[in-house]
Parts: structure tokens; C-alpha cells; sequence
């Protein structure tokens, strides 16, 4: 498992401890997907109190995975976006390890 390094950014919002220790946690799950760390920026933002967004760009050596949701809790927009990326991590591994196969037969 390596360690992703995350940058957090706060739109139209205050800044909370919390909010950027727990994108960071979730974050940490998707390193063992890894072996070299990737960089994550996530963007959390508020428009309105029923439209809050965290988007998540996963930059890996030669991948670059992005994710948006929007909810009226950036907790759980949070918890959405990790998901997202994690299954669009998972389909791309597959897919190397299809292709690495039919290059072997």
C-alpha cells in the first residue's frame, strides 16, 4: 500500500480540519491499487445549501481518473466520489490485465 498525496481546496466555503482529514482518510484506501503514490486533488465547494460538490482528480503515472458528485452533504459527496474513482480504478486494471493476457497467448 502506498501513500496517496492529497491536496485539499476549499470553494466558497470555510476551511475545516475535518472535511480535509476526512477526504484524506478516504483517499488513503485507494493506494493499495498502487505501487507507485498517486497525487489527488480534491475540490470540495458549496453553491447553495442543497448543492454542495467535492470533485477528485487521481493523477497516477500514466493515468488520470476524475470524479464529481454533488449532494446536499459534502460528507456523503465525499464518500460518492471515492467510490466512483475506486470503480473506475478497478475497471482500468482489469483491462491491463486483459490486454496483458491476450499479449502473452
Amino acid at each position: 500500500m502506498t501513500d496517496v498525496k492529497v491536496y485539499v481546496t476549499f470553494r466558497h466555503t470555510q476551511p475545516t480540519d475535518a472535511l480535509k482529514r476526512y477526504a484524506q482518510q478516504k483517499l488513503l484506501k485507494i493506494g493499495k491499487y498502487f505501487y507507485r503514490p498517486p497525487e489527488a486533488h480534491v475540490v470540495l465547494s458549496v453553491d447553495s445549501r442543497d448543492r454542495q460538490l467535492a470533485e477528485v482528480t487521481l493523477q497516477a503515472r500514466r493515468l488520470t481518473i476524475h470524479g464529481r458528485e454533488e449532494t446536499s452533504d459534502l460528507y456523503s459527496a465525499i464518500d460518492l466520489v471515492i467510490d466512483k474513482i475506486e470503480q473506475q480504478i478497478r475497471k482500468y486494471k482489469t483491462k491491463v490485465r486483459l490486454r496483458r493476457k491476450k499479449v502473452k497467448r
